[in-house]
Parts: C-alpha cells; sequence; structure tokens
C-alpha cells in the first residue's frame, strides 16, 4: 500500500469514527439541508441513486448521507456527502455551501464539470474536501477560509492558473494537499510554507516551472513530495535535505540539472527516491549508494556517468534500482548480487561492457532483469547464466553490436519466465526449443533480428501468451494452426503480476533512449506480430476465434489465399494489416461488425471487387485498399476497367465439367479430323487463360 493511500485510510478512518452510531439515530433531516440538497439535485443530470425525487421524505437516510443531532432542534443536520464513483453529470450548486455542520464532501470519480463555487471553500467545518477526477475547469477561488481542512484533493481534473497560494493561510490542520494532474502552472509558491502539518504533498503532472521553492523546504513533516511530471529545472536544491521524515521523493521528468545532492543520511526514513527523465550528471551520491532505508532509486534517462558503485551490504533495503539510459561506464557490478532484496534490475543503456558476471549465478532474489544495449556482452552467455536464478521473471536482453546465434541447447530452462525480449539483437539461427519449456510465458519479442526457419507449431502451447512479436525477421513457411488456439487471445487469462510501477521493460520501435518506456506489461494489448518474413500459405479460418486479439500484423510476406470472413469473430480486433502480401478474392462484408477497428490495411494484393460499406469501413483511408482492384464502399475508389471481367472462382464439379467438354473436344477432333482439332484449340483459348487467372 502506498505512502499516501495509507495516510488517507488513517485519517478517513479517524474522521468516520465519531459518526458510526449515528445511522441508527433515525434523525428527520434539517429543512436547510434539505433545500441545500434540492438545489444541488438541480444541477445534476442524472439522478443519484438511492436518493428520492419526493423532497418531504427524509434526506437523512438517503445513501451516502450521515447527519448528526443539532444542539438547537431535534432536526439533523447533514454532516457527511460522500457519492464517489456515482457516475454523477452536471455542475457543482453553490447551494452546498450552506450545509455549514458539513466535515466530509466527497463526490471523487464522477463526471462534474464548470467551475469551482468560491462559497464552498469556506465551510467553517469541512475536514474532508474531495472533488477528485472530475472535469472541473478554471481557476481555483483565490480566496479560501478552511479552518478545519485536513484533506483536499482536486486531483485529476482541468484546473488552471497559479497554485492557490492563500491555501495555507487560514489552514494549519492540512495534512494531505493533492492538486496534481491538472494545468497549474507558473512557480511554486512559497506560502506553501504555512501548512505546517502538512504530511502529504502531490503537484505532480501539472506545467509547473522554476525550482524548488524555500517554502516547501519548511515543512518539516513531510513524508510524502511528489513533483514529477512538471517543468521544473535548475539544480535539485539542497535544501531538500531539511525534509528528514521524507519516505517517498519524486522529482522525475522534468529539466533538474547538475549533480544529485549528497544529503541523503539526513533522511531516516527514506524508501523512494524517483529522479528519472532529468538532466542530473555527474556520479551516484555516496550516502544514496550507502543508505540503510532505501527500497527504490529510480535514475534511468539522465546523463550520470562513472562506474556503478553500490554498498550492498549498506543497502539492505534495496528492492528496485534503475540506472538504464545513462553514461555509466566499466563493468557490470558483480557484487549486485549480494543485495539479498533486490528483486528489480535496470541497467540498459550503458557503456557497461564485459560478458555478465559469473556471480548472477547466485542472484536467486531477482525477479526482473533488463540489460538491453549495454554494449557488447554475449547474449548466449547471459541466457546460460540467468537460468540458474531460480526466481528470475522477466528478461530483456538486447545488443546489436554483432551477429549472434540464439543458443538451441535443449538444456536451457527458465521455469518461471513470463516475459522474454530479445530485439534488435542481431541473432540467426532458429526459435530454439527450449523457449517451449517455459509454460509461463506471456510477453515474447524476438522482433527485428536475424532469425530464419518456421515458427514452431509448440507456440500454440503456451497457455498464457498474449503478446508475441515476431516481426521483422526472415522467417519462412506457413503460419502454425495452433497459433489459433492461443488461450491469452481468446479469453485473456492472463497470470501475470504487475513489477515494480517504475520498471521499464520496453521502448517502443525506433525511439532513443529518452522516448516513452513500457512499463506495464498487463496494460499492453493483446498483439500478434508476424510482419517484414517470408511467410507464406493461407490465414487460417480459425483465426476468427482469437476474440480478445487486438492487434494482428502480417504485413509485408507472401501469404496468399482469401481473407477468412470468419475474421469477424476476432470481435476486440483494434489493428488489422494484411497488406503487402498476395491475397486474393474480395474483401469480405462481414468485417464491417469489427466496430473496435481503428487501424486496416490491405494495400498491395490481389484483391478485387466492392469495398464493404459502413461500420469502420468508411474511416479508413484510401491508402488501405491502394495497389488492388478495389473499388465503391464509402471511398468512391474507380474500378479498372477489366473488373467487369472479374467472378467468382469455380468450383471442382465446375472444372470437372470443362475438363469434361475439353475431353470430349478431342474426342471428336480425332473422330473428324481438322474440324475436331480446331473446336479443341480454341476451347482451350477461351477457357485455359481464364482458369490460369485464379491458380
Amino acid at each position: 500500500m502506498g505512502v499516501y493511500n495509507f495516510m488517507i485510510i488513517t485519517i478517513v478512518m479517524g474522521l468516520g469514527f465519531q459518526a458510526r452510531t449515528l445511522a441508527s439515530q433515525n434523525l428527520n433531516c434539517n429543512p436547510k439541508d434539505m433545500s441545500a440538497l434540492q438545489d444541488f439535485m438541480r444541477g445534476l443530470n442524472t439522478v443519484v441513486d438511492g436518493w428520492s425525487t419526493n423532497f418531504s421524505s427524509n434526506c437523512c437516510m438517503w445513501t451516502g448521507i450521515t447527519c448528526t443531532s443539532s444542539s438547537s432542534s431535534d432536526d439533523g443536520r447533514v454532516i457527511k456527502l460522500e457519492l464517489g464513483k456515482k457516475r454523477l453529470v452536471g455542475k457543482l450548486s453553490d447551494s452546498l455551501a450552506t450545509l455549514d455542520q458539513l466535515t466530509t464532501l466527497n463526490l471523487s470519480q464522477n463526471i462534474l464539470q464548470g467551475t469551482l463555487p468560491q462559497s464552498m471553500f469556506h465551510l467553517p467545518n469541512l475536514q474532508v474536501l474531495d472533488l477528485s477526477s472530475n472535469d472541473f475547469s478554471g481557476l481555483v477561488p483565490t480566496s479560501i477560509h478552511l479552518p478545519s481542512i485536513q484533506i483536499l484533493d482536486l486531483s485529476r481534473n482541468s484546473l488552471i492558473g497559479n497554485l492557490p497560494s492563500s491555501v495555507c493561510d487560514n489552514s494549519s490542520k492540512l495534512q494531505i494537499l493533492n492538486l496534481a494532474e491538472n494545468y497549474f502552472s507558473g512557480n511554486l509558491p512559497p506560502e506553501l510554507g504555512n501548512c505546517s502539518s502538512l504530511e502529504s504533498l502531490s503537484l505532480h503532472m501539472n506545467d509547473l516551472t522554476g525550482g524548488i521553492s524555500e517554502g516547501i523546504l519548511w515543512l518539516r513533516k513531510l513524508t510524502l513530495l511528489n513533483l514529477q511530471v512538471n517543468k521544473l529545472s535548475g539544480p535539485l536544491n539542497r535544501g531538500i535535505g531539511n525534509l528528514t521524515k521524507l519516505v517517498r521523493l519524486d522529482v522525475s521528468s522534468n529539466g533538474f540539472t547538475g549533480n544529485i545532492p549528497d544529503i541523503f543520511h539526513h533522511f531516516a526514513n527514506l524508501q523512494y527516491f524517483i529522479g528519472h527523465s532529468n538532466c542530473f550528471t555527474g556520479s551516484i551520491p555516496s550516502t544514496l549508494s550507502n543508505s540503510p532505508t532505501l527500497n527504490s532509486l529510480i535514475l534511468r534517462n539522465n546523463s550520470l556517468e562513472g562506474p556503478i558503485n553500490l554498498n550492498c551490504s549498506a543497502m539492505i533495503s534495496l528492492t528496485s534500482l534503475h540506472l538504464g539510459s545513462n553514461r555509466f561506464s566499466g563493468p557490470i557490478p558483480d557484487n549486485l548480487p549480494s543485495c539479498k532484496r533486490l528483486t528489480n534490475l535496470n541497467l540498459g543503456q550503458n557503456n557497461l561492457g564485459s560478458l555478465l558476471p559469473e556471480s548472477f549465478k547466485d542472484f536467486h532474489s531477482l525477479s526482473y532483469l533488463s540489460l538491453s544495449n549495454t554494449s557488447t556482452y554475449n547474449i548466449s552467455s547471459a541466457l546460460r547464466i540467468m537460468q540458474h536464478c531460480q526466481n528470475i521473471t522477466a528478461l530483456i536482453l538486447a545488443t546489436n553490436f554483432h551477429d549472434e546465434e540464439l543458443p538451441a541447447d535443449p538444456s536451457l530452462h527458465f521455469d518461471k519466465l513470463k516475459v522474454l525480449i530479445l530485439p534488435n539483437s542481431r541473432l540467426t539461427g532458429s526459435i530454439p526449443q527450449w523457449m517451449g519449456h517455459s509454460s509461463k510465458l506471456e510477453f515474447l519479442d524476438l522482433s527485428s533480428n536475424r532469425l530464419s526457419g518456421k515458427v514452431p507449431i509448440w507456440i500454440g502451447n503456451f497457455g498464457f501468451l498474449f503478446f508475441m512479436d515476431l516481426s521483422k525477421n526472415s522467417l519462412t513457411g506457413e503460419i502454425p494452426k495452433s497459433i489459433a488456439g492461443l488461450r491469452g487471445f481468446i479469453d485473456r487469462d492472463s497470470s501475470l503480476e504487475g513489477p515494480s510501477p517504475d520498471f521499464p521493460f520496453f521502448m517502443r520501435n525506433g525511439s532513443n533512449a529518452r522516448d516513452m518506456q513500457y512499463n506495464k506489461l498487463w496494460s499492453f494489448p493483446p498483439t500478434l506480430d508476424l510482419s517484414y518474413n517470408n511467410l507464406s500459405g493461407h490465414i487460417w479460418p480459425e483465426f476468427g476465434n482469437l476474440r480478445k486479439l487486438h492487434v494482428l500484423n502480417l504485413k509485408e510476406n507472401n501469404i496468399s489465399g482469401a481473407i477468412p470472413s470468419t475474421m469477424s469473430g476476432m470481435t476486440n480486433l483494434e489493428t488489422l494489416d494484411l497488406s503487402y502480401n498476395k491475397l486474393s478474392g474480395t474483401i469480405p462484408p462481414s468485417l464491417v461488425k469489427l466496430s473496435f477497428l481503428s487501424k486496416f490495411s490491405v494495400a498491395y494484393n490481389e484483391l478485387y471487387g466492392e469495398i464493404p460499406s459502413g461500420g469502420q469501413f468508411s474511416t479508413f483511408p484510401n491508402s488501405s485498399f491502394q495497389g488492388n482492384n478495389l473499388c465503391g464502399g464509402d471511398h468512391a475508389l474507380p474500378c479498372a476497367p477489366d473488373d467487369q471481367h472479374h467472378s467468382e472462382p469455380l468450383d471442382e464439379s465446375s472444372w470437372s465439367i470443362i475438363n469434361s467438354g475439353i475431353f470430349i473436344a478431342v474426342a471428336i477432333g480425332f473422330a473428324f479430323g481438322f474440324f475436331g482439332s480446331i473446336i479443341c484449340c480454341n476451347i482451350k483459348k477461351i477457357w485455359l487463360p481464364w482458369k490460369n487467372h485464379y491458380d
């Protein structure tokens, strides 16, 4: 459980303790509060489930309402309004500000729009205000007076302007402030330092500029500071060391420069330091590489250099180390297996040389390893070493420095392997049998190599495989029919448990080290990519069973035959690329049933006839169909003059009749001489070229 979530649960439980017995009091709703709730409902375009439209009813019994008795009457006053995740649509009424006894207002995760009413930020007893995950826009009111507020969450909206600097002026009890995932701009206001009780500050994913203000450095109770994905710049302020109670510090995806300050000995409880995707230079500070409390060190995508020196005997809590896409040099550290809790390791995209150390055979805690493009290490040797790692689940190895044959040693065995990524490595040979023994494999990427031979039939035995990329190789033969039985493409019964959210498994093809990296494999769309090979044969009609497949790419092969109409059964398909093959016949009209299809191409085949109309086909560009004899549909493509001669191919019985006719003509020729020969030759001239067009 994250630090932020734990804090919210603790505070909310404490606030809720006082109201546990209120539901049994059967209080009558105060008329003033009832009027406020009426106005609130009038501003909505939806009906609140569990609320009565009869305003004479008792609102204290409605869903999401908690009341307490008033000291001046027998009427119950509304103290909690909790309607999160109710799919409410509409605008927020000013009338809620008249609920002056309100302690909790939670309208999170709805579809509420418009600006935030200023009156709502003047409720004297409000302790929790959660309007997160809506579509509120505009500015936050400049005047804020919430003397009792403890949790203020306006995250994941479309709010603009500067951060509300007055939020801390009269809110000395504020413990959690979350303004993340909006469009706030400008510098960090120094007035934030007035929130003397603040323990959690989340400002990530905005457009904030400048450096870390001095005011933030006064927040001595702060345990969580999230500043990632902004436009902050300059050196990282050494004053961060004053925040001695920090547990999580995230400054990633900004423009910080210079050395990382050597101040980490001040943090007695720091577990997460996330500084990836900045412009940090120099080496890893000594106090950081000796931290006994640090759980995750994420510094990928910077310009750090020098050898990687970590004191594993001191870093007894380290579980995730991500130093990829830097300028580190020297050998891969052979002492890393002595980091006894280290499970996630990313050293890819550095200048690390030599072979993988033999000491990695004893790296029993390791689960996820990325060594892509580290230098000239040997993949075959690395695989033989890594098979000794009992808990290895994900393995990324890639180097394009020299040709290397993918090891075919049948003794290689990876019992727990779920992710195998070996792209862009100039690997030769065929897909080896030992991969077929990794029965738990879910994600396989062998793209952009020089592999040859056939796609093995045993690939159909992978019960959990939902992503397979074999593109840009030299594979031949038919597509195995067994692929049509892959359960991961049929019911997506994936057992993959997600790794650390900061672990980058895979880079988009063609991107450099600083571009977006994928990190949540279980959110990948189920994909089958066999493009840019030399595959032949037909598309199996059984592919229509792959109803959970999202991407099917067979581009640039030698696949022939008709497009099966059964492909309409691939109901979740978003991308279908069959271009640059030898497909013939017509485009099945049934494909218009693929309602999620957004990218489609059959360009440069031998197709003819009319393009299907309706569905997604009206959205595809003409380039999706060029290089064929296709016309009509929603695209107004002119048909070639010889299209009128195209007819459906004859079946075997029809050819039997034609061949019989030719035989009879030959017999007549023998019987009647010259005239029979003329008849026979003319029949051949008429029928045989027409038949050969379809053969």
